[in-house]
């Protein structure tokens, strides 16, 4: 009789166990700040813009960002309130692309005039 112990395998390791496979949680990217009335103004005009976000799918492309902790704790508390005071639960992923699909719109909207343009050649 052999004292060898037998392990498994990587493959038995790291195999599909079936059923659905686990959400991909996208890392947030960094938020250029916005002023509020220009948020405002780039929302209110979004429904008629061709731009929508991704939302709730799989994602393939992964972008990293690094954030402040400032700006994560700006993102996590309009995550809070947008659960609180609309009952939207949405992941930090999501609310991220939501912004910058907005932001994207209103570039290609506005080009030289837009929010994105202005504030980047402020800095």
């Amino acid at each position: 009789m052999s004292r060898r112990v037998s392990l498994p395998a990587a493959d038995d390791l790291f195999r599909k166990t079936g059923g659905e496979e686990p959400s991909v949680r996208a890392v947030p990217d960094e938020p250029a700040p916005v002023a509020v009335e220009a948020v405002a103004a780039v929302a209110a005009e979004d429904e008629s813009r061709s731009r929508k976000p991704s939302g709730r799918v799989r994602h393939d492309e992964k972008m990293t960002v690094y954030v402040t902790s400032d700006e994560l704790l700006e993102i996590e508390h309009a995550r809070l309130t947008l659960r609180r005071s609309h009952g939207l639960a949405v992941d930090r992923g999501r609310l991220v692309r939501e912004a910058v699909s907005l932001v994207l719109a209103d570039f290609e909207e506005n080009g030289d005039e837009s929010v994105l343009v202005r504030r980047l050649t402020e800095g």
